[in-house]
């Protein structure tokens, strides 16, 4: 099978020819059809976070048909449209058993610890399976499985109610996921800060209130849009400790700040002005819940979740297409989001 893999840290991505996975006891084999593009995939290229072995199939946006079943395996059936949640755990570990999977002790991630979805063929557990929806796409299904599900993951993670602001900070893949879930969920307005004009364009589309940073801070747009109060919810997707610094600064009282964009560098914060004198939280967004993707499988098949316009382009197979994909997140110059589809 043909293979898109990270041979080298901080090197291009390199198209290979390799056997196809066999699926072992519980497990299932997936013909891919469509795989997400995403940032963290930029950061296993580059570094800024550990692979568990080179080289490596990266790719945890996946969605393909069912291929071949290993033993005791009875469901999902073959040929079924499937998408797959990323995380390999246990179910039986503390945090598996607390409803916490993304920390289980002997977790792995698809295209991060084993191989992933940039290849005709993965393997993955069959309890993995999330069956796709007839009216969604394998795209739309394949980009659900991270950008969508790690937005509803920060909206529960900041305990969004009805009526909330809601500011989401960077208006990518995750961003446009995250305006659209708010409003589903009942917020009030929604702000998105961005400064890629495109895409506060297209946020704007979905209903949300475009805050351009060259227009002036965006703390103090935030304030000002809703008469000094601050938001009570700010989601930051980017990463940058610019960001996270402004996400933290407009919040309201007892606002809530749920960060999901990696990086290592820290940010600063004014301990007593921004967070005690206003009581508000800082909260860590890690992965997301299987249960969180069947849910929103059926927002997108009830029509509350468009993913078709976040989708910017899709790509062949093919390494040079995907590493100037790679490239353009690096320099966070990357389209809403991409997505590998197979022939």
């Amino acid at each position: 099978m043909r293979a898109v893999q990270i041979v080298g840290i901080g090197k291009p991505l390199q198209l290979r020819e390799l056997p196809p996975p066999e699926p072992g006891p519980g497990e299932i084999r997936v013909k891919v059809q469509a795989a997400g593009i995403c940032h963290s995939d930029a950061h296993y290229r580059d570094g800024t976070a550990s692979l568990a072995f080179l080289p490596m199939t990266p790719g945890h946006e996946i969605a393909g048909v069912v291929d071949k079943l290993g033993p005791g395996v009875d469901a999902p059936r073959l040929g079924e449209r499937v998408a797959l949640h990323y995380l390999l755990t246990c179910g039986r570990c503390d945090c598996c058993s607390r409803g916490l999977e993304q920390f289980c002790s002997s977790g792995r991630m698809l295209g991060k610890d084993t191989h992933g979805g940039y290849a005709e063929f993965v393997v993955a557990a069959a309890r993995n399976a999330i069956p796709v929806a007839d009216a969604v796409s394998m795209a739309e299904a394949a980009i659900m499985m991270c950008s969508s599900a790690t937005a509803f993951h920060a909206l529960r993670q900041a305990r969004i109610g009805p009526g909330d602001s809601v500011a989401v900070f960077g208006a990518g893949g995750l961003g446009m996921s995250a305006v659209q879930l708010a409003l589903a969920s009942g917020a009030g307005a929604v702000f998105a800060v961005d400064v890629d004009a495109a895409k506060l364009e297209a946020a704007a589309a979905y209903g949300a209130v475009a805050v351009d940073p060259a227009d002036g801070a965006p703390e103090t747009q935030l304030r000002e849009a809703t008469h000094g109060r601050g938001v009570d919810v700010a989601l930051e997707f980017a990463g940058l400790p610019v960001t996270q610094q402004q996400a933290v600064a407009a919040l309201a009282v007892h606002g809530r700040a749920a960060l999901a964009g990696i990086s290592r560098a820290p940010f600063a914060v004014d301990s007593y002005a921004t967070v005690i004198n206003r009581e508000v939280t800082i909260v860590g967004v890690s992965d997301h819940l299987r249960s969180e993707l069947v849910t929103l499988m059926e927002f997108a098949r009830r029509g509350l979740l468009d993913l078709k316009s976040v989708i910017a382009d899709r790509l062949a197979l093919d390494a040079q297409q995907i590493n100037r994909r790679l490239d353009a997140l690096s320099a966070f110059h990357g389209r809403t989001r991409s997505v590998i589809e197979m022939a």
